[in-house]
């Protein structure tokens, strides 16, 4: 098995495996139904947060979401050029995030399945996925590396968090969104400050422009709606947005 978890009330399991995934009774054990659909191995599972959805993440370039009570598809997320390594629901359940071998995370719909943002940085496999618990961030681990963090709502990199030394296999926030903690193969794992107050403006130059040379000036009004405090100065940032 690849995958397993809780739904949000705890009544019910779904686990992955091969190409299927099943919903369990999590009381009695019992299986209650076999997703069908995927054409290689299902790598993730996870519910909804109200539990009446499922999203699957898939080697065969898809993530899928299901209908819990009826295992029925509902939409196929097709966008990814590899392996989908990891999917997420939101807070509210109305985006879905999704991680994959072809170096990018994307935010997608999850009413409709429609792509709606890209999130380019990685140079290497992302492993895991997941948003803050209020829902405006996401965080990413990667095989190059690094874990990053974005800002959700426009798909924006807002940091990089370097110091692993080998590829960092999972990523996730704690419950009040102000830290951030990954593990790695280089047999550690570590905490890192999410809060946007704590990241420096000259970090955020550094990852933002590093080998580029185009630059433009970071406007108050711009650095507002990406969440930066008001104390913090204007900076420069690359014209790609990277």
């Amino acid at each position: 098995m690849n995958s397993v978890a809780f739904s949000p009330d705890g009544s019910h399991i779904v686990t992955a495996s091969g190409d299927t995934a099943r919903i369990w009774d999590a009381a009695g054990g019992k299986e209650i139904a076999v997703l069908h659909g995927h054409e290689y191995d299902i790598r993730s599972a996870a519910f909804s947060p109200d539990g009446s959805r499922i999203v699957t993440a898939s080697a065969d370039k898809t993530a899928r979401i299901w209908h819990a009570a009826t295992a029925q598809e509902v939409a196929v997320l097709r966008g990814h050029e590899s392996n989908v390594s990891s999917a997420a629901f939101n807070p509210d359940g109305s985006r879905i995030v999704t991680a994959s071998s072809d170096n990018t995370a994307r935010i997608w719909d999850a009413a409709s399945g429609e792509e709606i943002e890209v999130l380019r940085g990685h140079e290497g496999t992302m492993n895991s996925v997941a948003f803050s618990p209020d829902g405006s961030h996401i965080v990413t681990a990667s095989e190059d590396g690094t874990a990053r963090v974005w800002d959700a709502a426009v798909g924006r990199q807002i940091a990089a968090l370097r110091g692993h030394e080998k590829v960092v296999t999972s990523a996730a926030f704690s419950p009040d969104g102000s830290r951030v903690v990954t593990a790695s193969w280089d047999e550690t794992a570590r905490i890192w400050d999410a809060r946007i107050e704590a990241m420096s403006a000259k970090v955020l130059l550094a990852e933002a422009c590093v080998r580029l040379s185009g630059m433009s000036k970071l406007t108050r009004e711009e650095m507002r709606l990406a969440g930066y405090p008001d104390s913090m100065p204007e900076i420069d940032v690359c014209t790609n947005g990277q």
